[in-house]
């Protein structure tokens, strides 16, 4: 009787842990308040990189009213980082929607069937089964926690360069009115033209600063948004298999000494 009801408690606890998952854990996990501060912080980097992708769309826009062709290359370049702004938006609502997904996928279908397996292995006495379940309840975990854990080392990395971007968005912006303020100038008194000559000189200065700028910028939304993301995920795959492998060495150990 005795070992009758600790294996029916071995069957039972596993098949009640899948339910609670299914019914509590996975309404919890995938809703959008339990990821209320990475969302926030996925939200602000989406502003910044908006920020980022209109001011220097506007600058290279104003660029184009600078008399002659002087920047023309630098407006060129400009309006190509645009694209890579657009990529770096593309994978910030990728991490977003992630968070959710990842939640409800691990709660809703890899623990309630982990959680079979471990029953059926009790019934059945298939090893295999207990480590396909085991597999299942690591990689699950693994997934819920590797958005998390790639905003908050993307936090860290950003807060260092917070200041500098800000100085970067105002900078253009300033650099943009300077432009069209030449621009009208120009169409206004069109006699000054060595007056309207220094003024060009000292905007493509202002210029070049402002896209080197940028390019400092979009290097940091690179790394933050799409780098840190594939390494977390490349140190969440290689921890799995340390402890998988870790985990089989062990059974082979026992099997042996036994």
């Amino acid at each position: 009787m005795k070992i009758d009801s600790k294996k029916m408690a071995k069957i039972i606890i596993p098949l009640i842990i899948a339910l609670i998952s299914m019914l509590v854990m996975a309404r919890f996990a995938s809703s959008p308040e339990f990821h209320e501060k990475t969302i926030q912080s996925l939200d602000e980097k989406k502003i910044t990189v908006m920020e980022l992708t209109a001011t220097s769309t506007a600058v290279s826009a104003a660029i184009t009213l600078i008399p002659g062709d002087v920047g023309n290359p630098i407006a060129e370049k400009l309006a190509d980082l645009s694209s890579y702004f657009l990529l770096v938006l593309c994978a910030l609502y990728l991490e977003k929607y992630l968070l959710t997904i990842t939640g409800w996928i691990t709660f809703m279908i890899l623990i309630p069937a982990a959680c079979v397996l471990f029953s059926v292995n009790v019934v059945c006495g298939k090893e295999i089964l207990k480590r396909i379940a085991t597999k299942m309840v690591v990689f699950g975990a693994a997934i819920v926690l590797v958005v998390p854990a790639s905003v908050k080392v993307a936090d860290m990395i950003e807060a260092t360069y917070d200041a500098s971007i800000e100085n970067t968005i105002e900078s253009a912006k300033q650099t943009a009115e300077e432009i069209e303020g030449n621009a009208e100038d120009e169409g206004v008194i069109s006699g000054i033209i060595s007056k309207i000559k220094d003024g060009v000189k000292n905007v493509t200065t202002k210029i070049e600063t402002v896209l080197s700028n940028f390019v400092e910028a979009l290097a940091v939304m690179i790394v933050t948004s799409c780098v840190i993301p594939i390494v977390v995920i490349l140190f969440f795959i290689w921890l799995i298999k340390m402890m998988l492998g870790m985990d089989l060495n062990v059974q082979k150990r026992i099997s042996q000494t036994r």
